[in-house]
This record gives C-alpha cells, structure tokens and sequence, in this order.
C-alpha cells in the first residue's frame, strides 16, 4: 500500500487531467489522511485554476494591444507620504512570462511584493526606476515630480517600448503612445508589476534612511502620517527628507 507521503508527491505538478485521475483512484480509500490530503489538494487546485483566470483577465489590455512589440506597465509609490521620494517603476512583460499574482502592491503582503520583485526582474524584457527626492517634490509639486520620476523610469529602459500603459496619469514630454487606466494596476499585468518594482525599491530606500534618521521609525512607516511619526515629527522636527510642502499642517518650521 502506497504512503501518505507517496500519494502526495505523485499529486503535486501534475496535470489537471492527470490529477483528477489520481483523486478518483483514491477517493475510496479509507484512510483519514489521505481523505484529508486529497481535499487539501483540490482546494489548492482550485485556488491555482482561479488565479490563472484572474491573471488572465487582467491581461486583457495585453491582448487588446498584443501587435505592439514592446508593452510597457508605469506605475508610483509614495505620492502620498510625508517624507522621502517618489518612485516610478516602468517594467515590459514578455507576452509569454508566466508570472502569477500580479497585481496593485498595495493589496499584496510585504512578503509576496519581495517574491515577485525578484521574478518581475528576472524575466522582464526591460525594467525602469526614477526617483524625485523630497527636495524637488517641494520645488515643482508632487504631480510634476511624479512625471518627472516616470518619464526617468521610461528612460532607465534598455529596451524602448512601443506603447505605455500608465496607471491613470497621461505623462507629459513623451513621444510614446500611452493609454491610461484608471485603477490600471488592479487591471493590467504590466502596471501591476511596475507597481511592485516601484513599492518594492522605494520601501528599501526608506528602510536605508531609518538609520540615517532614526527616530522616524521610517522603515515601519514609509514615511507616511502615522500617529508615531507625526509625534516624532513635532518632537525632533523635520529630518533632510521631509517634505516641507507636506508638514505644514503639523508643525511650524523656517
């Protein structure tokens, strides 16, 4: 008689054709764990086939534009924080790549954001970063810096794309075609991966700049308006990477 152990190695990778033959073998054998096993496993197939149509129907604007050559996603992180830098992120997804849970960093964990960074940047055609510091978010205002981050990520490219899907913003000084997307990265594989690529490099640099300016707690905040950082922002007053145009509302300062 075959172990527990056994069966489940033979269940695991398999096709769903393949698997539903295996379950049907062993649906009559009587053993709790195996029952138990075999449940486990439709439970994760299931979850596995509901992904694949997820990610397929956020790639809808994908195959819309699939005679482009080169689709490329752009998304921001960190338009909204009190302090640090805006990051672009401006990623193209070859047509065939296979990556599954994309989608808006925001409703990702910390966790899963890092495992699909790390694959976005090993099988994306091409990715891009641009940053604008606080500094030049208080000198032209957090719109225009945030064009200025996105028109540098599109920049960073090693590869020139054919059309860009943005994340709702039509960005200024660009010859390439673009289509915005209201809720794009909730909607588009492509701006769902630059969302990570730009969630994931700016939540590092704020980790890099909590011990340059400890007290901020910037590497649990973000650098957003927590209760914590707004106290520790009137007791300490601002740090070199607050935004002066943002603070205004919380303490006074020359």
């Amino acid at each position: 008689m075959e172990t527990i152990q056994q069966i489940r190695t033979k269940l695991q990778d398999v096709t769903q054709e393949d698997f539903e033959r295996l379950a049907s073998c062993y649906e009559s054998d009587s053993r709790a764990g195996v029952q138990r096993l075999l449940q486990s496993a439709r439970r994760k197939r299931q979850a596995y086939e509901s992904e694949l149509k997820r990610t397929e129907q956020m790639s809808a604007y994908e195959r819309q534009y699939a005679d482009e050559p080169f689709i490329c996603g752009i998304d921001e992180a960190g338009r909204g924080p009190l302090a640090g830098p805006v990051v672009a992120g401006a990623v193209i997804l070859p047509q065939n790549h296979g990556i599954l849970y994309l989608n808006d960093s925001k409703q990702l964990s910390a966790k899963k954001r890092e495992e699909l960074y790390d694959i976005i940047m090993e099988r994306a055609v091409a990715v891009g970063v641009g940053v604008s510091s606080s500094e030049r978010i208080d000198e032209i205002n957090i719109l225009q810096a945030t064009y200025e981050a996105m028109r540098e990520a599109v920049g960073q490219l090693t590869v020139r794309p054919t059309l860009l899907l943005n994340d709702a913003v039509t960005i200024p000084d660009l010859s390439i075609r673009q289509i915005p997307i209201i809720h794009g990265d909730a909607k588009s594989v492509s701006i769902a991966a630059a969302s990570i690529v730009a969630k994931v490099t700016r939540d590092r640099l704020m980790e890099t700049y909590e011990s340059c300016y400890p007290g901020y707690e910037f590497a649990r905040n973000k650098g957003y308006g927590t209760a914590q950082h707004i106290d520790a922002l009137r007791a300490k007053g601002p740090s070199p990477i607050h935004r002066r145009s943002f603070i205004g509302h919380f303490i006074s300062f020359n």
